[in-house]
């Protein structure tokens, strides 16, 4: 099996650069047959010259040139690998590989994710949304940086994982203007009977829920309940029934999709956390996400709610 030596390439990487072999050597500090011993060692491996006399310099052969071009992205490659364990600035994009619980609204995502496409580095975020506990395995074996979601990981998950709570807000009942305006004025008992558009039983949101409800005696009539809160939104979109979303994005819900606002609840709450491998977060975008989630993002309890007014 043939290997190339990254060293014999640096060298003739410096002379293409400077060139000539008196200004490599001196960039260098190496001696000129030093330099010469090492791009001939790498010419035999390739079984191409790279270089070609004209009278005292050297001009680089069509090979060269060629050579030259992977050299000089082997090289960038090397420095924003350095720059990135460092957490210097890089001239290549940042990528995140990031998860998403499904349960998870994609309004609620975009704000949480929002912060990192503002860093001065560019970002090039790969996400997926599937089950949390499959994400997990993924994130165990550092193929996911980052996995967001409403709840916590399980402490039986066999993998070293660490949980950080990004922040919570209260609920907010929406629905179809006409259905929203009948069950505004006795709310939250107008909810009693009334048809519901809910999350899956086995998520967060639900769970409070469904607590809520009980401490309050409200007994809403189940139309369908959803794992993809987008598809609660289009039944709700047609007038099926009310449906619950965290304060933090009902105002931008109720805009995007025409829904009024029946009334909302900080008793009933939704927390939101990313998930990492390790309990210090390195990777400049998942720290942006987090410091933005408590500093900005999620704001103490009634104060969203006191900015955000009935339509």
């Amino acid at each position: 099996m043939e290997f190339l030596n990254y060293h014999h390439l640096r060298y003739f990487w410096v002379v293409a650069k400077e060139g000539g072999l008196t200004k490599a050597a001196a960039k260098l500090h190496v001696s000129q047959p030093t330099i010469s011993a090492q791009i001939q060692a790498l010419e035999g491996v390739l079984g191409e010259k790279l270089f070609r006399r004209a009278g005292r310099n050297l001009r680089l052969t069509d090979v060269g040139q060629h050579v030259l071009s992977f050299a000089e992205e082997i090289f960038s490659i090397g420095q924003d690998l350095l720059n990135s364990v460092k957490q210097r600035p890089t001239s290549r994009p940042l990528r995140l590989h990031l998860g998403v619980a499904d349960a998870l609204p994609k309004l609620v995502t975009y704000r949480i994710i929002e912060p990192i496409f503002k860093l001065d580095q560019p970002v090039q975020v790969s996400c997926w949304e599937t089950k949390v506990f499959d994400m997990l395995v993924e994130l165990a074996a550092y193929r996911l940086d980052v996995v967001l979601a409403d709840e916590p990981a399980s402490s039986g998950v066999n993998a070293k994982i660490f949980n950080h709570l990004l922040g919570e807000c209260g609920v907010t009942f929406l629905a179809e203007m006409k259905l929203a305006r009948k069950l505004r004025p006795r709310f939250p008992k107008s909810l009693d009977g009334a048809p519901a558009l809910l999350p899956m039983a086995n998520t967060g949101m639900r769970r409070s829920i469904e607590k809520w409800f009980h401490t309050r005696n409200i007994r809403p009539r189940l139309i369908s309940e959803c794992e993809d809160p987008a598809m609660l939104h289009v039944l709700g979109f047609h007038g099926l029934g009310f449906m619950p979303v965290a304060t933090l994005v009902a105002q931008e819900a109720a805009a995007r999709f025409g829904f009024g606002v029946i009334g909302r609840t900080e008793a009933c709450r939704q927390r939101f956390y990313a998930i990492t491998p390790e309990r210090k977060m390195t990777h400049p975008a998942v720290t942006a996400i987090t410091s933005d989630a408590r500093a900005r993002l999620f704001v103490k309890r009634g104060d969203r709610a006191a900015n955000f007014a009935r339509n």
